[in-house]
């Protein structure tokens, strides 16, 4: 039997963490919401997801900022994170090799978009 995933979504905008909370939900993942870099942190290392769906640019500690840690965390490297961005591809250019995210979805996205990156990613883990 397959366990459920848990997926933590974080997004300074609340119609967007919704939004990706139900379609996810539909699918039958435990998801979690986050609207800061900070609490988004706390939330990884309070309860570890299987993967994180995370805003590229929020105030505070952007989600370049929380992927680039994740990704030099040793407990945490492991975890895939896919970047909700409109920069598309071209925000790897701001990250170093190493801390850079597992994929990216498109703002405004579909719910096949969101669907397809999450199952594909979860399936390699």
């Amino acid at each position: 039997m397959k366990t459920i995933a848990k997926i933590l979504v974080v997004d300074d905008e609340p119609d967007i963490l919704e939004l990706a909370r139900l379609m996810l939900e539909s699918q039958g993942y435990m998801v979690a919401t986050e609207s800061s870099g900070e609490d988004a942190l706390r939330s990884v290392d309070a309860d570890r997801p299987d993967l994180v769906l995370l805003d590229a640019v929020m105030p505070g500690l952007s989600g370049l900022d929380v992927c680039r840690r994740l990704k030099r965390g040793k407990e945490t490297r492991g975890i895939p994170v896919v970047m909700f961005t409109a920069l598309g591809p071209e925000v790897d250019l701001m990250l170093a090799e190493g801390e850079k995210a597992d994929g990216y979805i498109l703002k405004p996205f579909t719910r096949k978009q969101l669907l397809d990156k999450v199952e594909n990613l979860l399936d390699q883990v």
